[in-house]
């Protein structure tokens, strides 16, 4: 690695570490300088003693969140992929369901959420199929794009040698989608996590099974301001960790062969 790849990687650390430490000290010298109270903005001192004191509730809802979020992402990488490699091989699928997946994805799951939350008995399962239904799109636009975008040369020089449709979609349009299919991950990875929060919120769960939203609502009611943003702050450490695991999946998966990725190593 060269010295000036050296920088921008350490660059790429630094900068939204600076650009984070400034805000929370704008955000700190605000709160000292108008004298706000608590239930109005807390500062970052009170969030961070939220988050020690309430660290027991707060991490027993993260993970309430957590399982709800990493099963809808898997949910929605299954079916997701599922159903790309079938609008794959067949046009004429691929133009009488796609239109669904896209209706899917425009229609807000706060309107049909009470809905299956009333068809399936299960709470959880309810949520987890909320969730299923934020997060599934970008792995099937994408993922259908990414094995529609191969090489016509390629493809006629598969056509010649005779492969079958089976050889064609392994060797040739799967490696063309990865990075694609990647690029879905790390939309779909934040959007369950939303999935996961927004139905909790309609869901209302509470108690022992309530998850991170729950804690925000009760915080809400009891005007426990810090431990609201102590959730946010969770929900977002969350949503960040989840997206830099995608990238560092894809560096993985495309460092060695893929140009998007090679660029970042040199």
């Amino acid at each position: 690695m060269t010295p000036g790849a050296r920088t921008q990687q350490f660059m790429r650390l630094a900068a939204p570490l600076i650009v984070g430490a400034v805000a929370v000290a704008c955000w700190q010298a605000a709160v000292s300088l108008f004298e706000l109270p608590p239930y109005l903005l807390p500062s970052p001192a009170r969030v961070l003693q939220a988050l020690v004191d309430d660290r027991e509730l707060l991490l027993g809802s993260l993970l309430v969140t957590l399982r709800i979020t990493v099963a809808a992402f898997a949910l929605a990488v299954l079916f997701g992929v599922a159903a790309a490699f079938v609008f794959a091989q067949s046009r004429w699928l691929e133009m009488s369901l796609f239109p669904y997946a896209v209706l899917l994805q425009v229609t807000p799951v706060v309107a049909i959420a009470p809905l299956i939350i009333i068809w399936v008995d299960d709470i959880q399962l309810a949520l987890i199929l909320c969730a299923t239904i934020v997060a599934i799109f970008p792995v099937i636009s994408n993922t259908t794009l990414g094995l529609k975008s191969v090489d016509p040369g390629l493809l006629d020089l598969f056509r010649l040698y005779k492969a079958t449709r089976w050889q064609t979609l392994i060797r040739l349009q799967l490696p063309a989608a990865l990075p694609y299919f990647f690029g879905g991950l790390r939309i779909t990875s934040g959007l369950a996590l939303i999935g996961a929060v927004v139905a909790e919120f309609v869901a209302g769960t509470g108690g022992a099974g309530g998850g991170l939203a729950y804690q925000i609502l009760i915080a809400g009611f009891q005007l426990n301001i810090p431990r609201l943003f102590a959730a946010l702050f969770l929900i977002a450490a969350t949503g960040v960790t989840l997206f830099l695991l995608m990238v560092w999946l894809s560096r993985v998966s495309l460092g060695r062969w893929h140009d998007s990725e090679i660029l970042h190593v040199r």
